[in-house]
């Protein structure tokens, strides 16, 4: 078939050369038809003009023989109007000039075929007759000069000479013609044309599952072949050119409902149910970034904003209404530096960052303002995530940052993202020192996701100078299996490691040594997920496990009411002093209902055990009668503060005794089931 289809298209283009020629032949023919009409009108019309101006001097009697020898070409029904009206021609041009005009006409009958692009593409008639022999003019009227006469025979001639050229070029055209010319193959270019409207050649633009960073656009395909042409192509985001919505922490939707070329709008809905089953009396859940609440319908957050886009020019604004409010901004210490109460100035924005795209390499983004944070893996919207209570190392650690980064695209698989940033997951710096860190991501391969993302130099412990920080996550997830036409139609897995510590003013990252106890953190999680009937449900299996000796990045119990700021002066009932113990696991299942891509119903069972007491028990975390709004001291039994952040001076200050003071409910084993509904246009 394709040998043939080869010889046929061969074939077409022979046939474009006969058209081509017999073109040529044509516009010869009608070259010389037009100088001979064009010789015949000027001699008539000057002819006519000339007898009126020899009237005036005197040679009337070259009029008469002039009406004279028309008379007689009317009357004898032959063409001579040329010759009848030489006298009058020459009269005013003279036969010079005459002739001149004539071998002009000739010599540009070659060079005016040549010079016209061919039309063989518009002209399907290959039966052209044959035009009518002129009949030929008897002897001219008297009173002519031979130099006359022999003009009039060489029209004649040449107009007997066009007849048969315009009889050969139809003859030899109608025996050359092919009966059927080949159809293209389908999907085949369609041929330039010689047209300056020619249809430009379609954009191939880019649409994405986007990440909460920038959105990224899948490649659209498109069927419809048009002409070359030396217009760029237009610019495709990098990380576009496969779907990445099975990737954990990235949502799964791919289509924008409604979409501008200056704004993009984006809405989220996030609201759950928690069954704990240590049965807390104050239904307060601690040791989560997540979950906040048992056995109460929560709105964990509600976020209404989008991406602005426009020459090359962008910015995003989402907003946090809900849960997220009050407890993201709860776990940052930094605002309690200085002046100007940042938990509240930013407490109803997750994201709020300006910056500008430069054209260079594969892209090049330049932001400012709050951004989410990479670190942990799992997204800060739990509609893009596998399950709904990560493990440690993404529940404790950074969701956002507030500062400056720049994404470098070197490719359209690598991303490198340095960061310069206030600190820690913080508003504010909490001492003198910012923090310095960024990403790498790089996707070679669909079906696998590199990431690493690195953090230091900063201070990050409130009111304690000199001690810093450095941390480093590293991911990878593979989809080891994909066949949409079974049940069972995608499986990957995902999995994190991190390891990080705190080094200077008493603390140090190896331990007991001269810089002081070991101030460390080291944990993973892994996670692996299955989909099936073409995505219609999911389930997730995994979990993780922890070792933060010193505590500093272990999540405070909001025990009346303790927040980070206030944990940096006192926390009586859950230390975090340097060497201090902590080591904890987890593990959950998730099943996820997701009949359309914008909407999943999720049921998760989670289990967490704690090496020390550090969950919420069946007494709560509450003192009687509500928070004292003094969390850095221990509370009495009655609910009022001691003042004190000892045990001996506080059992002083409440009475006497251990039973006049307060304590909470902490438990080391924490399961719950928590059902919840997300949306996500």
């Amino acid at each position: 078939m394709e040998q043939g289809s080869t010889s046929l298209q061969e074939g077409n283009t022979d046939v474009g050369s006969l058209q081509f020629s017999k073109s040529k032949r044509k516009s010869r023919i009608s070259a010389a038809v037009y100088c001979i009409r064009l010789m015949e009108g000027l001699s008539w019309s000057y002819g006519i003009l000339m007898s009126g101006a020899v009237s005036f001097v005197g040679n009337e009697k070259y009029l008469a023989g002039l009406t004279k020898a028309r008379k007689d070409c009317h009357s004898r029904k032959i063409r001579c109007p040329i010759a009848v009206e030489g006298e009058a021609m020459r009269i005013f041009f003279g036969p010079k000039a005459m002739l001149g005009f004539a071998v002009l006409c000739l010599l540009s009958l070659g060079a005016y075929g040549a010079d016209q692009p061919g039309d063989g593409a518009t002209d399907t008639d290959s039966s052209a007759k044959p035009a009518p022999k002129t009949e030929p003019a008897s002897k001219p009227a008297s009173g002519l000069t031979e130099r006359e006469q022999w003009m009039l025979e060489r029209i004649e001639k040449l107009e007997k000479r066009v007849a048969e050229l315009e009889s050969k070029g139809a003859t030899e055209i109608g025996a050359s013609s092919p009966t059927t010319a080949p159809a293209a193959p389908a999907g085949s270019p369609a041929p330039a044309t010689a047209s300056a409207f020619s249809a430009k050649a379609p954009e191939v633009e880019s649409s994405s599952a986007s990440n909460v960073n920038p959105k990224q656009d899948q490649t659209s395909s498109t069927t419809a072949a048009a002409p070359a042409t030396t217009e760029k192509p237009k610019y495709v985001e990098p990380f576009s050119d496969a779907d990445w919505t099975w990737l954990n922490g990235n949502p799964r939707t791919k289509e924008i409902f409604w979409d501008t070329k200056f704004f993009t709008p984006e809405i989220r809905a996030d609201t759950n149910y928690v069954a704990d089953f240590n049965h807390p009396a104050d239904h307060s859940i601690g040791g989560s970034s997540e979950l906040f609440r048992s056995y109460e319908v929560q709105l964990e957050q509600l976020g209404v904003g989008g991406d602005f886009h426009y020459d090359n020019v962008r910015a995003r604004l989402m907003t946090q209404f809900g849960m997220y409010s009050v407890t993201t901004p709860r776990n940052d210490p930094s605002p309690g530096h200085g002046q100007w109460d940042l938990a509240n100035a930013y407490r109803y924005v997750s994201e709020a960052y300006g910056g500008y795209h430069f054209n260079v390499l594969n892209g090049i983004n330049v932001d400012a303002g709050i951004f989410m944070s990479y670190i942990g893996l799992f997204s800060y919207y739990n509609f893009d995530n596998w399950a709904y209570q990560p493990s440690y190392v993404s529940s404790n650690t950074p969701w956002f940052f507030n500062g400056v980064r720049v994404q470098i695209f070197p490719t359209k698989h690598l991303k490198i993202e340095p960061w310069f940033i206030n600190g820690w997951q913080s508003y504010a710096s909490a001492n003198h020192m910012p923090g310095l860190g960024g990403q790498i991501k790089w996707t070679p391969k669909p079906w696998i996701d590199i990431i690493s993302n690195n953090y230091g130099v900063g201070e990050d412990d409130l009111f304690i100078k000199g001690r810093s920080r450095i941390h480093t996550d590293n991911s990878i997830e593979i989809k080891y299996y994909d066949k949409p036409e079974n049940t069972l139609d995608k499986v990957a897995f995902s999995l994190t490691g991190d390891l990080g510590c705190e080094y200077g003013s008493g603390v140090s990252c190896h331990g007991n040594k001269k810089g002081g106890p070991k101030q460390s953190f080291v944990g993973w999680m892994g996670y692996n997920r299955f989909w099936f009937h073409r995505d219609l449900f999911g389930v997730t299996v995994g979990g993780g496990q922890i070792n933060n000796p010193g505590r500093y990045l272990v999540l405070i119990p909001p025990i009346n009411g303790e927040g980070a700021i206030s944990a940096a002066t006192n926390s009586p009932y859950f230390t975090g002093n340097p060497g201090d113990p902590f080591k904890a696991w987890d593990s959950s299942i998730t099943f996820d209902y997701m009949p359309k891509q914008y909407i999943t119903f999720r049921w998760e069972y989670d289990y967490r055990h704690a090496s020390v007491p550090y969950w919420t028990g069946r007494g709560g975390i509450t003192p009687p009668g509500g928070n004292n709004g003094s969390p850095q001291f221990y509370t009495c039994s009655s609910g009022t503060s001691s003042g004190q952040t000892s045990l001996l001076p506080a059992e002083a200050a409440c009475g006497g005794g251990i039973s006049s003071v307060w304590f909470p409910d902490l438990r080391r084993d924490e399961s719950f089931i928590d059902m919840a509904i997300m949306v996500k246009f």
